[in-house]
């Protein structure tokens, strides 16, 4: 990752304001609240000195009592004033959060299956959660702070000059002193802030990733070894954070120090010029107001710079996200699937390169042609290419070279979503959702009634185990289908790809993980499915693909034979030696 530009934290931060303006009622209502608290605190020292020159210079009671209820009546309109301003400012930084959270989440899962392969998803969470965090207090309070504390600095600063010219004089060489530390220290604060929230994201991607394979991790008894990584994880990020911490502080330090040392001594002045005559008490008392009220703003702003300088790194993780492009886009002008679509595909001299793998071809000059309704089997040993044929079919990759089609349509000039919504997939390792079984299927057609969804449930042969749950189609299955067995979370699948009735389905070993009898069950599901529809399917197991109409051997990305299984057998080679490993051995 880049480091942020010299121009930050203003340049990342600026790519906020277009989230802001879309609340902009609350951005002016909040201004106004501040600029009323504002000059409430900036009266405050006018009322505290009326207070004590006319109080307390013999009036009588009536000149205190309205002295007291001056300053009171000040207090109470800056209570009222600083309450509406952190109410919009706050209700302001939830909303534009959620906007910026909704934003990044929409554009990760419209990003390309490439940009995944490349990133992990524990980090890309952190950064929608965590990083997006230090964004609320950015906008919901630190924003706040900075603009309150910048009008009152100036509002300080010019009261100060009514108040005494000579004596703010002297207060005014303190400011250039206590802004050098902020900005000597803000961009190494900035570097390390940074830093800080990749640590924080490193370890948060190492238990996503370590959190979701626990049974592998229990299964081979590593949990002391996870603990331990995990454990340096954590270590590493709190040592870059007490950098931050450590840096943090001194800036404060320096910064608060030098204005209250300027402070002093412009006191030490005053005081002489009331023992000298030459100003009331009232006046230095309402000068001493000021300037600590200008003090104590000066060093709010070196925090709240500090605040700015994480929160920036945090906006220019995200703006990274939101910068990136997918590798595959829809057409700008999209031709539509004809209807009924038949369903013929055809690879045409497809040559594909993963991104990560740039020489290696998974699959080269690949050439693959399925009439409507031919149900083809796919066959070969790991690596052959056979997944890569799904991925570029759902246009999850595009190929560097060549051509695929749907009943003669590139699918390049298709929209996506519609080209998707024409194939079912049943992968070999089903995803569930921490989601009923019926949400679960319905997934594969969301506006599907209960009479087709219990239909596809009959279908897959998972009525029974679906019947005996706890609350049948309405239990919640856990985290991946947790509370399931394998064979009972692909026959979930399955149903969901029943429910789709799409014309083209795709097979990744679809009964793999069933027994005997589920297998049998389901695999006349699957024929019954398959009927009339063109179907891929991925087979390692050769008895699942006995009956399909084709069987195209692939080895090293390309097609090394075809035909039924008795012509394959008797031509030798691959598919022969594969044969005879599996129904001989």
């Amino acid at each position: 990752m880049s480091d942020p530009s010299p121009r930050a934290p203003l340049g990342s931060l600026r790519a906020l304001w277009p989230f802001v303006r879309r609340h902009l009622g609350l951005f002016v209502a909040w201004l106004v609240a501040l600029g009323a608290s504002s000059a409430a605190t900036l009266s405050l020292p006018v009322a505290f000195r009326t207070m004590i020159d006319q109080g307390f210079a013999g009036g009588g009671g009536t000149a205190i009592d309205r002295a007291f209820l001056l300053l009171f009546a000040v207090a109470v309109a800056l209570a009222l004033a600083t309450a509406a301003r952190f109410y919009f400012v706050s209700l302001l930084g939830e909303r534009v959060v959620a906007d910026l959270r909704q934003r990044l989440y929409a554009h990760l899962i419209g990003l390309d299956a490439g940009f995944h392969d490349r990133n992990r998803s524990g980090e890309l969470v952190s950064r929608l959660t965590a990083d997006a965090e230090l964004l609320r207090s950015v906008v919901g309070s630190s924003m706040s702070v900075a603009l309150r504390s910048a009008v009152t600095v100036v509002g300080s600063l010019a009261m100060l000059f009514v108040t005494s010219p000579r004596l703010a004089a002297f207060a005014l060489v303190g400011i250039p002193l206590a802004v050098l530390p902020i900005v000597v220290g803000g961009r190494r604060l900035r570097r390390i802030a940074r830093d800080s929230q990749d640590r924080i994201a490193d370890a948060n991607a190492l238990a996503n990733e370590t959190i979701g394979a626990v049974r592998t991790v229990q299964a081979h008894a590593r949990e002391p070894y996870e603990r331990g990584r995990f454990g340096e994880a954590v270590r590493i990020a709190v040592d870059a954070a007490r950098r931050r911490i450590q840096a943090q502080a001194w800036v404060t330090a320096v910064a608060i120090v030098l204005v209250f040392g300027a402070i002093t001594l412009v006191l030490w002045s005053g005081a002489h010029d009331v023992v000298a005559g030459r100003m009331s008490a009232g006046t230095l008392g309402q000068f001493v107001l000021y300037a600590l009220i200008g003090g104590g703003s000066v060093g709010a702003l070196a925090e709240v710079w500090n605040e700015l300088q994480r929160a920036a790194g945090g906006m220019g993780r995200i703006g990274e996200l939101l910068e990136e492009r997918p590798a595959v886009v829809p057409p700008a002008r999209p031709t539509p699937l004809p209807r009924p679509l038949r369903g013929e595909i055809a690879f045409e001299d497809v040559t594909f390169h993963y991104p990560q793998r740039p020489d290696a071809p998974a699959l080269e000059r690949f050439d693959l042609r399925v009439r409507p309704g031919e149900t083809v089997a796919l066959v070969g040993p790991s690596g052959a290419g056979k997944s890569t044929v799904f991925s570029l079919l759902l246009r999850f990759h595009d190929p560097q070279a060549g051509r695929i089609a749907i009943d003669g349509h590139d699918i390049r000039a298709l929209d996506l979503a519609e080209l998707r919504e024409a194939v079912a997939l049943v992968p070999q390792q089903p995803t569930l959702f921490a989601a009923s079984a019926r949400d679960n299927i319905r997934y594969g057609r969301l506006d599907a009634d209960d009479t087709a969804l219990e239909a596809a449930v009959r279908a897959a042969h998972a009525a029974d185990f679906i019947g005996a749950l706890p609350q049948g189609l309405d239990t919640e299955l856990g985290e991946r289908g947790a509370r399931l067995s394998g064979g009972q979370q692909q026959r979930i699948a399955i149903a969901r790809a029943l429910l789709k009735d799409a014309p083209i389905l795709l097979l990744d070993e679809a009964t793999s993980a069933l027994d005997a009898h589920s297998e049998r069950a389901v695999q006349q599901a699957l024929e019954a499915l398959m009927r009339g529809r063109t179907t891929l399917v991925i087979a390692h197991r050769l008895a699942t693909v006995l009956k399909a109409d084709r069987i195209v051997v692939m080895d090293r990305g390309r097609v090394v034979a075809e035909g039924t299984h008795e012509a394959l057998l008797a031509q030798g080679g691959l598919y022969a030696e594969l044969a005879r490993l599996q129904f001989l051995d």
